[in-house]
């Protein structure tokens, strides 16, 4: 193997190295939708392009700057649920000094049965205007592997 046989090897390994990194990148900001209770804000099997709270230690926002009207991802595990839960906040108290967010799917007819806390709060959706940004339908396939 020449030289610049073996030039081309390399080149051709750190393009892999990046594409990879880049990929494992960008998925870390999808989540696929496993339900209905969005809608019609998004549905299930939709893709929902987020920004995280914490990626590698890198802050991309602060669960403090969460407003009334943004879409959340928290996890309420232990709480209600076995998981995390894509919603709405329709609300946000005060209570004793720690500011709890109140949740509601867009959908669903009450809002959701306990509050949600600044360390529950793991990403938001990202939007454009005041429509979120989806991947529609493309998610169907992640379910399908996860048997959801």
């Amino acid at each position: 193997m020449t030289d610049k046989n073996k030039g081309t090897s390399k080149k051709e390994i750190i393009g892999y190295i990046i594409r990879i990194l880049f990929v494992f990148l960008a998925a870390q900001h999808l989540s696929a939708v496993v339900s209905g209770s969005m809608e019609p804000s998004f549905y299930r099997g939709d893709i929902v392009v987020l920004e995280k709270t914490s990626l590698f230690g890198l802050e991309e926002f602060s669960p403090d700057d969460v407003k009334v009207g943004d879409i959340i991802v928290y996890d309420s595990t232990g709480a209600w649920n076995k998981g995390d839960v894509i919603h709405r906040v329709i609300d946000i108290q005060n209570i004793n000094g720690t500011t709890l967010y109140v949740t509601k799917g867009d959908h669903n007819p009450v809002h959701d049965p306990f509050p949600v806390s600044s360390n529950q709060i793991k990403d938001r959706v990202i939007t454009i205007g005041d429509s979120p940004l989806i991947i529609p339908k493309v998610g169907y396939f992640s379910l399908w592997i996860k048997g959801l």
